[in-house]
């Protein structure tokens, strides 16, 4: 890797005026969204305590547990070496600088910004996240925007949305933009393709966070509706270009989506919607909840239902009221740091599963890269879903099962 280079890189996705210093703790920001994955509460204590750049080099210079621990320890972390041996075997398939290297030149190469913490756009309510908070975020579009989000609100839900859904979601998403509210989703299909559009229309901001790298956009058939919000609103992810969307990103994206927001509010949402996910992790950050009533005999709207009757949602059907609700949002209380990866029930499974193939056999270490996970837990979790059926050892490799 050329230091040269690298710096050129650094600067072509960043504002101008870095020192040498501001420009290797950025690369270093860089190297940790390839390097952890999302909501990696380990890396970010390590990231906080010692600074990205010093603790990237720990990582890429092949640095095992014991002195990771007394890094850690001389910065004042708690925990010896036993804390840190699952979570250095995790990093250490991916310390590279060749990946971090070609994320910043797709980023060059499609006009995005990598904003870090202190940056003057960088949106701070993402640092209610504490430990879980990202080390960067990618950006296209105008990133000036995440900065005014003082007044904004989540509008998630179905992705089979009903008519009912997507008419609920166009009609609070306008009002809200008419009362000078930013619309935060997901760009996923239903409520939150509904409620981008809603907002463009009435020419409010919207800001759509997105699960997988932004040189290509997920999902394709919304290629066009992500391409008009680069051009009028803004577009985040946390995980780097080249990056696939899976569904253990979907579920962290989710909390992204929910601490950008002063409220979240689920228009329509099933038994086990993701839109349920984004509400839990705003309940946890302490922001506010609504959730729409729909009929009682239609599937679409048992999770909102369930959120009423179940959790701290609150009944809302106007614009005016989510204005009302969001007002309570604006002093967030912060996440628990204890409180890592609630959100997903399945856990470090789930991950191994996203990182297999239908069709491809791919060996335990590919699966350990992909999922960023540790090699000896990819083994095990292997083993489990294999009790499971739900995965097969073939001679190549190990394939998910279908159906």
């Amino acid at each position: 890797m050329s230091a040269v280079e690298a710096a050129a890189l650094v600067r072509a996705v960043s504002a101008d005026g870095l020192d040498s210093d501001a420009i290797r703790e950025r690369f270093a920001r860089a190297a940790w969204t390839v390097v952890a994955e999302p909501g990696d509460g380990d890396a970010g204590d390590l990231v906080r305590a010692l600074g990205a750049h010093a603790a990237w080099r720990l990582v890429v210079d092949r640095a095992d547990a014991a002195a990771v621990a007394e890094a850690a320890a001389a910065a004042g972390l708690d925990g010896g070496t036993a804390a840190w041996v699952d979570a250095v075997k995790r990093w250490r398939s991916r310390a590279d600088p060749a990946p971090v290297m070609l994320a910043l030149r797709q980023g060059a190469r499609f006009g995005m910004r990598l904003l870090v913490p202190g940056d003057d756009h960088w949106p701070v309510t993402v640092d209610d996240l504490q430990r879980h908070a990202p080390p960067a975020l990618w950006v296209r579009g105008d990133p000036a925007l995440l900065a005014q989000l003082e007044r904004s609100a989540a509008i998630v839900g179905a992705r089979a949305a009903t008519g009912y859904g997507e008419h609920v979601a166009i009609e609070l998403a306008s009002g809200l933009v008419d009362r000078g509210f930013a619309i935060v989703s997901g760009a996923a299909y239903g409520i939150d393709g509904a409620a981008h559009r809603a907002a463009l229309a009435s020419r409010g901001v919207t800001v759509a966070v997105l699960a997988g790298g932004l040189d290509r956009f997920y999902p394709a058939g919304h290629e066009q509706l992500i391409g008009r919000i680069v051009d009028r609103g803004v577009v985040v992810s946390e995980v780097p270009p080249g990056t696939a969307p899976t569904r253990w990103r979907f579920l962290q994206r989710n909390r992204i989506i929910a601490a950008l927001s002063c409220a979240t509010v689920v228009v329509e949402a099933g038994w086990r919607s993701g839109a349920l996910n984004t509400a839990s992790h705003a309940g946890t950050l302490g922001r506010p909840i609504g959730a729409v009533p729909g009929p009682i005999t239609s599937a679409a709207s048992a999770g909102c239902h369930k959120l009423l009757r179940d959790s701290t949602a609150l009944c809302v059907t106007t614009a005016d009221e989510i204005v009302e609700l969001a007002g309570a949002g604006l002093a967030p209380r912060p996440v628990d740091p204890d409180d890592e990866h609630r959100a997903d029930p399945e856990g470090t499974r789930g991950r191994v599963l996203d990182a297999l193939s239908d069709r491809s056999p791919r060996r335990t270490d590919r699966i350990a890269v992909l999922s960023g996970l540790a090699l000896d837990r990819v083994r095990a979790e292997l083993g489990l879903l294999e009790l499971d059926g739900r995965a097969i050892e073939r001679p190549a490799g190990w394939v998910k099962r279908k159906g």
